[in-house]
């Protein structure tokens, strides 16, 4: 169950030397080989390409926690306010180390119910619909007023698919598609749930709980899944990355330098490089906390799904 001998974790150089307050939503554009994430307070998606150690940040007008690329290239954003299609041009920011402003228009919103709630944790299924969960910003709240919604390549939004979420997280699909992963990383629930997935439909269905949390470390928060169909999630408050089969089972568990990690994703030329993204606490964050991580653990990932529709 511990992580194989030799294995090294180290910090994403290209990331920059400044930490993020919430990095989230790693996603590998293996068109371009550079990583795309988040950080949800500043407002800001940023890229890094990795061998050259280019790094650029696009500025847009409100928070934005999670991404998805279209076949085209655009970016599909879940924010405060709804479903963003956003255009990152290039410019001289990359140059400067200044953001660039990011073009956005809005696609489509959900109706809240209360104020001080944005969009969280999101990406594609294998089909390239859009599965994004909404949350109270205020977790000291502990409010259950999330919902998980599915956005098509028709530009549908679905109702909510799952609703009484309080902080929900953790999405991911087994390689064929047919499960479905979902957690809420709230403190007070601490789940991971699995759902049998129509495929052609789109509808998840049989919702059980394939690890609770209780019974390990950390919360979990962002996730992904292995070319074996291994559930990688990040335990957020325990500095820990954890390795479920698909029967449930833990079976690796990795130690991070950073006591909050965020979210997981697959990347690199051959998709065997894990990247991990970071929170800083508001107080006696470490050197390490809020920065980009990779490490190698010995399996391969999958190509990120792209959004179906157009932008």
């Amino acid at each position: 169950m511990s992580a194989p001998a030799g294995l090294k974790v180290e910090r994403l150089e290209a990331a920059g030397p400044l930490p993020a307050a919430t990095g989230e939503s790693p996603v590998w554009r293996a068109a371009e080989q550079a990583l795309y994430w988040v950080d949800i307070p500043a407002k800001k998606i940023v890229r890094a390409r990795v061998e050259s150690g280019e790094r650029t940040e696009w500025q847009l007008p409100e928070q934005v926690a999670c991404i998805a690329f279209d076949r085209a290239g655009a970016v599909l954003a879940g924010c405060e306010t709804g479903l963003f299609a956003v255009s990152l041009g290039e410019g001289l920011g990359a140059e400067t180390g200044e953001a660039l402003q990011a073009t956005t228009r809005k696609l489509v919103a959900p109706e809240f119910p209360r104020a001080g709630m944005r969009f969280n944790d999101g990406r594609c299924d294998r089909q390239g619909r859009f599965w994004a969960g909404t949350m109270v910003q205020d977790m000291a709240a502990a409010i259950a007023d999330g919902a998980l919604y599915r956005f098509d390549e028709k530009g549908v939004l679905s109702a909510p698919v799952v609703d009484s979420l309080i902080t929900q997280n953790g999405l991911g699909w087994s390689p064929d598609g047919t499960t479905m992963y979902l957690s809420d990383s709230h403190p007070l629930r601490r789940l991971i749930w699995a759902f049998d997935y129509d495929v052609v439909t789109g509808e998840p269905r049989n919702r059980r709980v394939f690890a609770d949390l209780h019974h390990y470390s950390g919360r979990p928060d962002g996730a992904a899944v292995d070319a074996d169909g291994c559930y990688w999630i990040c335990a957020n408050d325990a500095g820990l990355l954890l390795r479920f089969t698909p029967q449930g089972k833990l079976d690796r568990q990795i130690a991070l330098p950073a006591v909050k990690p965020a979210m997981c994703a697959f990347g690199g030329s051959r998709l065997d490089t894990l990247f991990v993204t970071s929170i800083r606490p508001g107080s006696g964050a470490s050197e390490h906390d809020g920065h980009v991580f990779a490490l190698r653990p010995g399996v391969t990932g999958l190509l990120e799904p792209e959004f179906a529709g157009q932008l």
